[in-house]
């Protein structure tokens, strides 16, 4: 009994773990947004073109952008069969509970648009785990026929934009985005009004790739991580088993050279290279996994767990955490440091952010059951409040 006391505990970590890995992954990507108006104008900040600051965005982009969000939507297909096995347990009613749970994180996505940050995924995961809840009953080999359709249609949209549309015509010029890199740089140096309105001015471009990239992408991962939460593949790791190196012998070459390839192709600004991307990151995403697995289960480097877990744990409140520093460090409200910072630098402050994260989340967890997001969002599913503080849950 101890035993497997000692494995589901593991096992909560591992899931724990990725998810706070991810984090990592996306607030790379995120804090590139928040600290400039130049990328999400798909230009480069003039003041930074030095061979160091290519270099940088190349390395992110070869390892980093559109891999982390993928196996962050994987995990939440994943936790959400074990939502649905914790209600059984309990003998809650899951539908009722789960249809507030996703009003409630749409809610906390359109705020998070509108305050904070305008890349907001909230909504994009809300909207889609209306399809996941609705196919909740459908049989494994259904799921992952519907998530290879969603990739192929992502993919063929790709596909035919990049080879039968003028994307000139359609794109700024250089110059213009320029230009519209500067005023939104400007934008993000303003108080509440000229930030809330740059963020409501992004949300047509934001509901556009929801459609067509984010959104089908999302629910094929959320298919496949119901899929596997169904098998507990992740309950059954020990970290030395073969398919692990088999994921990342397959998974490295084929998504590195994807990734490559996206990159020398000019990145998200060109569709053919994001095709490629999009067919090859997930693999990329899941020799990570596989890295990780192993290096989390090996005797030396279990402590990797042990720093990433916490985080994950409340993954919630430091994506929304993250968007709020963001905001507090580059834009007017706070200390106004939009668009000087370099791209190592900016890459400095996302690591030293989310170290920060990992030993105040280690901390908060010593003292309470959920992290503030959590709790909240855990007290609309339930309709009542939940207990707050560990000593309360040991108490209850």
């Amino acid at each position: 009994m101890t035993d497997q006391l000692v494995a589901t505990r593991a096992r909560i970590h591992d899931v724990d773990a990725l998810r706070g890995f991810a984090l990592l992954g996306i607030f790379i990507v995120n804090i590139t947004f928040m600290s400039s108006g130049y990328p999400g104008n798909l230009v480069t900040d003039p003041a930074f073109d030095s061979s160091l600051d290519d270099l940088v965005r190349a390395l992110s982009s070869v390892f980093v952008d559109m891999k982390f969000y993928l196996l962050f939507s994987f995990l939440f297909g994943y936790s959400f069969t074990l939502q649905m096995t914790s209600a059984a347990r309990a003998g809650a009613a899951f539908e009722p509970r789960m249809l507030r749970r996703i009003v409630g994180l749409f809610v906390l996505g359109v705020l998070h648009i509108v305050f904070l940050y305008s890349g907001d995924v909230l909504t994009t995961y809300a909207l889609a785990c209306l399809v996941l809840f609705w196919m909740r009953g459908v049989g494994d080999r259904t799921a992952l026929r519907v998530a290879a359709a969603l990739y192929g249609f992502v993919l063929l949209g790709l596909l035919a934009s990049g080879l039968l549309m003028d994307m000139s015509a359609v794109l700024p010029s250089t110059a213009e985005a320029q230009d519209n890199g500067r005023q939104a740089t400007a934008a993000l140096l303003g108080g509440w009004s000229d930030v809330i309105g740059d963020h409501l001015a992004g949300l047509p471009l934001l509901v556009l790739q929801a459609i067509t990239l984010q959104g089908p992408t999302a629910l094929a991962m959320f298919l496949l991580g119901m899929v596997a939460g169904r098998r507990k593949l992740l309950a059954r790791v020990r970290g030395d088993e073969p398919i692990l190196r088999r994921i990342q012998w397959i998974g490295f070459p084929i998504g590195l050279a994807g990734s490559l390839i996206y990159t020398i192709g000019g990145g998200t600004g060109n569709a053919l290279p994001v095709a490629v991307s999009v067919l090859t990151a997930p693999l990329l995403a899941a020799a990570y996994v596989a890295t990780l697995l192993r290096v989390m289960h090996s005797p030396r480097t279990g402590w990797l767990r042990a720093a990433l877990a916490p985080a994950g744990r409340i993954a919630l409140t430091n994506y929304l955490g993250q968007s709020a520093i963001g905001l507090l460090l580059f834009t007017g409200i706070g200390f106004g440091v939009a668009g000087r910072l370099s791209p190592l630098a900016t890459l400095a402050v996302a690591l030293l952010v989310f170290a920060a994260q990992l030993a105040v989340s280690a901390v908060w967890l010593r003292h309470y059951r959920y992290g503030p997001a959590e709790w909240l969002l855990r007290w609309i599913t339930n309709a009542r409040r939940p207990a707050w503080r560990a000593v309360e849950s040991r108490t209850a």
